[in-house]
């Protein structure tokens, strides 16, 4: 497959179709099949967003009118600017802050410290199990 930006394609009823190829003879036969159909059907060559009649008169008028280069865009800026205002990342407000995991993490400790402190005193209110973990059979 051609590069999108330059290949032959069959133009239909003023409008382009998916028939497109790098070579012209690839396309003929298609182009034929059309053209019992419709008279009007063309093949025409796609480069730089228009379409020509063939590569050499879109390379003839690319060295007529080549596009004119942009001047520098002005200063280069870094990663901390941004448009408006302060010139902050807005999505800085949402980072965690440094000690906000180990506040977590500590009242998760406390928690399953006052848990097993209930366990080891017999408050759970389950039943008795056995070492294993399963409550005993009964027999």
């Amino acid at each position: 497959m051609p590069p999108r930006y330059a290949y032959w394609t069959i133009i239909l009823d003023g409008t382009a179709t998916s028939f497109r190829s790098a070579t012209r003879e690839e396309l003929m036969p298609t182009l034929h099949q059309l053209r019992k159909k419709d008279a009007k059907a063309e093949l025409m060559w796609f480069a730089r967003g228009r379409l020509w009649p063939s590569p050499t008169e879109a390379r003839e008028a690319a060295r007529r009118h080549p596009r004119a280069r942009p001047a520098a865009a002005g200063p280069k800026r870094d990663r901390e600017w941004r448009p408006g205002g302060t010139h902050e990342d807005p999505r800085a407000r949402f980072a965690k802050k440094k000690g906000a995991s180990k506040a977590g993490k500590f009242r998760r400790d406390k928690k399953t410290a006052s848990l097993s402190g209930k366990k080891a005193a017999g408050q759970s209110g389950g039943a008795k199990r056995s070492p294993g973990g399963r409550p005993p059979r009964k027999r």
